[in-house]
């Protein structure tokens, strides 16, 4: 589903991302971990072109996109539209409309982006608010909606888009204690349903229950990937075992 080849992005002379190399199968869930500042926002960006990338490659399904550097051949408006409609992307903050209800955010992508018909925007709509628990607040403004509600309709208002990969960015890291679990009970059921998903997050457990793999991130390289529970649990970079050891330090607590 996913194919990211000999990627690299600077800004000005900061290197964030060297030479990163990633296969995501369809289906599978991907947490990148690491300490802040290591590149991860940054590939999640470039996944579905936010941030362009200086270098390299990026396959989601069917289409791909190639960079090499050269700025005169970068890809149009309508290209980048086309590339990422295969994606949505949840940030840490929701961006909805205050003006809209709960409703008219999660149908405004169908009907001005897909141009579909306001009805069948409604119904799935009405769908997706019951997918993430939500549809008694359909008519509800954002102001009147707790962080994690509101977070619930950004990831209903992504999925109505149809995108064939799900991108999440530190969805949780806004959110008071008590409201994160219910974020990520969504995420779970998305991956229970077979989305295809990369989480940048700092939720070590949920990572290591949800993920089939895990990339760890360091000064914008990959230091080391694998099944979730060996990286997590048996890193074998230093960098990586001193990163989790906080981790199972605060598990033994």
């Amino acid at each position: 589903m996913i194919d990211i080849h000999a990627l690299q992005k600077s800004f000005g002379d900061h290197v964030v991302l060297k030479d990163i190399h990633m296969h995501i199968d369809k289906g599978a869930v991907v947490a990148l971990l690491g300490p802040s500042g290591s590149g991860k926002s940054t590939l999640l960006r470039c996944v579905n072109l936010l941030t362009i990338p200086d270098k390299g490659s990026i396959r989601v399904g069917t289409h791909e996109m190639t960079y090499s550097g050269d700025a005169t051949r970068l890809p149009g408006d309508r290209a980048l539209a086309r590339f990422r409609a295969n994606t949505g992307m949840v940030f840490q903050h929701f961006n909805l409309f205050p003006h809209m209800t709960v409703l008219q955010n999660v149908m405004e992508g169908p009907v001005t982006v897909l141009r579909t018909s306001k009805a069948a925007a409604r119904e799935q709509a009405h769908a997706l608010l019951a997918k993430v628990g939500l549809q008694d607040k359909a008519d509800q403004h954002p102001g009147q909606l707790s962080g994690g509600q509101k977070q619930r309709v950004a990831i209903a208002r992504a999925l109505a888009m149809q995108p064939q990969v799900m991108l999440f960015d530190e969805v949780t890291s806004a959110l008071d204690p008590e409201l994160v679990g219910e974020v990520l009970g969504v995420i779970r059921d998305l991956a229970a349903d077979g989305m295809t998903m990369i989480l940048v997050t700092h939720e070590m457990s949920f990572a290591r229950e949800v993920a089939d793999e895990v990339f760890f991130m360091r000064d914008g390289v990959v230091l080391e990937n694998g099944p979730a529970a060996d990286v997590i649990d048996r890193p074998q970079h230093a960098a990586t075992q001193q990163f989790f050891a906080r981790y199972h330090a605060g598990q033994n607590v």
